[in-house]
């Protein structure tokens, strides 16, 4: 059995040359190299192109090689979470390359598996396709993506023994599996190291064939940024919120593997019981989301795609977040539950970007809203100026085509069939008249359905 040297934090950082290209794993700072790219960030290396979802936090990982000007370019998927990162970006002192969340982990998976590129539905009809070959496969139109790889991938592990062999830790897998396969040199931060032998081989999660360094280093709350402990609620909760989520909770089934975005759709688990079945996936790599805990943070807990601490219900599973992008792309989300910007009379769906903002953070959304089996959008029905966000035709870069189910708002619930869109309840206190006045979107009425 090999050994894999063991090395210092500075000791890795002359690994990276100026003008190398990194691959960085992690998902905000859980599992996030940290040290490493401290270390990094105290060398002369410049030029660099960072591979990742995204840039750390403001002076944080990756964040503190932008604030030294270190970073060249970026190729991710979120990078609205690091706003020295947004500030870069417009300024022209970083290029930017966004990827939906889902693509990013294939095409690094991709780049590291020696293949040379693959066709998704992702993306295709959105501004993030333009450029990029599309074909149609299986009645889909999808979009060709190019693999990517680096010289060196720095990856977050939580137990290596000496031949290299890794152990993720609940939500730490995410991109780090992916982006030890997918470099020339591969260092791994490590929370312990222990003798061959100790870890059981069915529970080795990255095989020592792709580790070349190990370095132990502690993680400490510090190192968790945003994601260090659970913070008091901000959810903006009023009746109408209130009764859309009850609204969308009541077009789930049991069983269904539901995944939940951001804002508005949040509130949907807080009205899930035990009796209702309800499996609730997270990009980031689990499936059996449990409730929020009262207190600790992402050193006891696994965390969500919000980056906020969880609990994991029994018979809950982690995954990689190439795997589980291959679960929502593979139709074994049964249903996604996100808001909108936009919703037209097509089913169209806007959700991620308003002109004249730089198109800087994407994340699943398009993975999801294209990659579930049932789409259900929660907004609320008018924009804070009064113009309708329910619309004849989208005028905001494009998420997905036609791939809404149902969209609730605070107005009413419609539903989208061969037929066209169809008014099908309408919430406490709203009449008829009042959708009309406030809707732009042509559809018909079914109060019966």
């Amino acid at each position: 059995m090999k050994t894999v040297t063991q090395i210092t934090q500075e000791e890795a950082a002359t690994k990276v040359k100026t003008g190398d290209v990194l691959i960085v794993g992690g998902f905000g700072m859980t599992g996030n190299p940290v040290h490493l790219l401290h270390a990094i960030a105290e060398t002369e290396v410049k030029e660099l192109t960072y591979i990742g979802n995204n840039v750390g936090e403001a002076g944080l990982g990756g964040g503190r090689l932008l604030r030294n000007k270190q970073i060249k370019k970026a190729i991710g998927s979120y990078f609205t979470s690091n706003r020295e990162a947004v500030a870069a970006a417009q300024s022209g002192e970083m290029d930017t390359v966004l990827l939906p969340q889902g693509t990013l982990a294939e095409a690094i998976r991709a780049g590291g598996a020696g293949l040379g590129g693959f066709f998704t539905p992702t993306s295709a009809g959105t501004p993030l396709a333009e450029g990029k070959e599309t074909r149609v496969i299986n009645g889909k139109d999808m979009v060709f993506i190019e693999p990517l790889r680096g010289d060196v991938a720095l990856i977050r592990a939580w137990r290596a023994d000496t031949a290299g062999n890794l152990q993720y830790r609940m939500t730490e897998s995410n991109f780090n599996h992916v982006a030890a396969t997918a470099a020339d040199v591969v260092i791994a931060e490590v929370e312990e190291i222990v003798p061959v032998g100790e870890l059981d081989p069915s529970q080795i999660h990255t095989p020592s064939c792709f580790v070349d360094y190990l370095v132990q280093a502690h993680v400490t709350l510090e190192d968790l940024g945003s994601s260090a402990s659970v913070a008091a609620s901000d959810k903006k909760v009023d009746d109408s919120r209130v009764a859309m989520a009850k609204a969308a909770l009541a077009e789930l089934h049991k069983g269904d593997i539901v995944n939940l975005g951001i804002g508005i759709p949040t509130l949907v688990a807080d009205y899930i019981s035990s009796e209702d079945g309800i499996i609730l996936h997270t990009e980031n790599g689990m499936l059996g989301v449990g409730p929020a805990p009262e207190e600790g943070g992402a050193l006891d807990y696994p965390v969500n795609a919000g980056k906020i601490p969880v609990t994991a219900l029994s018979g809950s599973s982690y995954f990689d977040s190439a795997t589980s992008f291959g679960m929502i792309r593979g139709g074994h989300v049964d249903v996604a539950i996100m808001g909108g910007l936009q919703v037209d009379e097509h089913a169209n769906l806007a959700n991620w970007a308003v002109p004249g903002k730089p198109l800087l953070g994407v994340g699943g959304a398009m993975d999801l809203a294209s990659g579930a089996k049932r789409l259900i959008v929660l907004m609320t029905h008018l924009n804070r100026d009064g113009s309708s966000k329910v619309t004849a035709n989208c005028d905001l870069p494009l998420t997905a085509i036609g791939v809404v189910d149902t969209l609730i708002t605070d107005f009413a619930v419609f539903r989208f069939t061969n037929q066209g869109m169809k008014l099908t309840q309408l919430m406490a206190g709203v009449s008829l008249a009042d959708v009309a006045q406030n809707t732009t979107a042509s559809y018909t009425i079914d109060l019966d359905s």
